[in-house]
């Protein structure tokens, strides 16, 4: 009797995680790391600012790996010079 009751459950989570693999689809956390929405309305600033779910804040600089390798003219992201500290403020 638990023999069948074990071997249910083992079936079980066996065939979920594969279930979902299959039948899941692409699916995004905010609609902005989609490409494909990109240009809405809800993708532009200054509507995802307020939210801060700009294709920019999502991926804060990086570029999106499932658009494949950059252009070899295309610019890489800039990188910001490191803070200078205030003057008087050293710690010895």
């Amino acid at each position: 009797m638990n023999d069948k009751r074990l071997l249910k459950w083992l079936m079980l989570l066996v065939i979920a995680p594969i279930a979902l693999a299959v039948f899941g689809g692409d699916q995004f956390r905010y609609p902005c790391q989609d490409p494909k929405n990109w240009d809405a309305p809800q993708c532009q600033k200054p509507l995802c600012d307020v939210t801060r779910t700009c294709p920019e804040h999502i991926f804060k600089g990086q570029r999106d790996p499932r658009l494949g390798p950059p252009a070899e003219n295309t610019p890489g992201p800039v990188a910001s010079a490191a803070p200078r500290p205030l003057p008087g403020a050293e710690c010895k």
